[in-house]
């Protein structure tokens, strides 16, 4: 009331919004108006006083529910609107025993007291047991939504470690950290955990060459490596295949830099690197939302999915770090400067006809041929461009 009487003596809006603030001001305008709503409000409230007593002779807010809630922090929201700050209050919630609550989650005992009463809308039925019947109804239903929230956050928890791993090492690449160590270090693993999956067997008889010439052709191998005799087996260890594969690594790696230049080839490597942990980790995220939606059947056959989700999606994890790995020294050293595009250079005589402001661009103005002597295809063209006549006006 005292805000609308200070609108129709024309304060301004603003102004208006601020004369019930209390911070610290010098300005006029709004110690004024301050002023001005604190007379305003106290005559208003003394004329509102009658009124007032009115309401707290008659009980003041009563609160009536025609449900309860699942949650019981709802309901005590919903109480908490009457008897605030010393007013009186009172609050009624009424229940059919059609409501969900009660027919869902009441319990079997409930639902005898339910059919041994009356069968009338115009009954109250208001016992101690009920109330309690209710109020173990929503406790069960709380227990269930905790439950329900507590599994979503141990999902959740999983992804987000492997998200902290992901965007720690995406940070570093955004803020210019050189990768020189992590690119020789993810060659490094790429040799040896290739060297070791083809070389598994006890017998060098037995070991997949195969599978290295296939996993480094073009960049370490060619077709004629890793071919040995009977005799060259019996002396042969994985660790001569892999620090052979590594030397050759680390050489192919120099010649890159070299063919870049370091400071060019730095930014190559961030560049590839990270474009590598984009693209997977996209793909990752899609996968592990798959996972989360199928893993719910590894119940039917007596797992816990929670624990079946951690463990897939690790081994899950393993792979896109492996392919990070692999993709990103694929690319590195096998990457070629791109051409710069060749400077144009003016192929046409200028004559006295075209001269003038260059800045133009203006086209050479061409003469038309009259009849008269045969110009021959490799005479001077008679237009005055300087080209032979075949390759100009003929």
């Amino acid at each position: 009331m005292a805000k609308a009487q200070l609108a129709r003596e024309g304060y301004d809006e603003e102004l208006i919004r601020l004369c019930d603030s209390f911070f610290d001001t010098e300005d006029e305008a709004i110690l004024d108006i301050r002023e001005k709503f604190a007379q305003l409000n106290a005559r208003y409230k003394d004329a509102i006083s009658k009124e007032v007593q009115k309401v707290k002779d008659a009980g003041g807010l009563y609160i009536i529910g025609s449900e309860r809630h699942e949650s019981r922090r709802v309901d005590n929201q919903l109480r908490g609107r009457s008897g605030r700050q010393g007013d009186p209050g009172a609050s009624m919630f009424f229940l059919s025993f059609e409501d969900d609550l009660l027919r869902l989650f009441g319990g079997e005992r409930l639902l005898r007291i339910a059919n041994s009463m009356p069968q009338s809308d115009e009954i109250v039925i208001n016992m101690r047991i009920m109330s309690n019947s209710i109020e173990n109804a929503q406790k069960g239903i709380e227990s269930r939504n905790f439950s329900r929230r507590k599994n979503v956050l141990m999902y959740d928890d999983v992804m987000n470690q492997q998200r902290s791993i992901i965007y720690k090492q995406r940070r570093e690449v955004l803020d210019g950290a050189d990768v020189q160590d992590t690119i020789k270090n993810m060659m490094d693993s790429w040799i040896t955990s290739s060297v070791e999956q083809a070389c598994s067997a006890d017998s060098p008889e037995d070991w997949n060459f195969d599978l290295i010439r296939e996993q480094f052709q073009g960049m370490f191998t060619t077709d004629r490596d890793f071919r040995y005799t009977p005799a060259q087996l019996d002396e042969l260890t994985a660790e001569f295949i892999t620090d052979l594969i590594r030397d050759r690594a680390l050489q192919r790696y120099a010649s890159q830099e070299a063919l870049f230049g370091s400071d060019m080839f730095r930014e190559v490597e961030r560049s590839v690197l990270l474009m590598n942990v984009d693209m997977k980790w996209m793909d990752h995220i899609d996968a592990m939302s798959d996972l989360m939606s199928s893993v719910g059947l590894q119940a039917i056959a007596q797992r816990s999915p929670i624990v079946e989700y951690k463990i897939i999606s690790a081994d899950m994890f393993e792979e896109m770090v492996e392919s990070i790995k692999t993709d990103t020294v694929r690319q590195l050293l096998s990457a070629v400067p791109r051409q710069a595009p060749e400077e144009r250079k003016q192929v046409v005589k200028i004559t006295g006809e075209s001269q003038g402001d260059l800045t133009q661009k203006q086209p050479v103005k061409k003469t038309p041929v009259v009849g008269g002597k045969k110009v021959g295809p490799n005479d001077p063209c008679p237009c005055g461009s300087g080209k032979k006549y075949k390759k100009c006006c003929g």
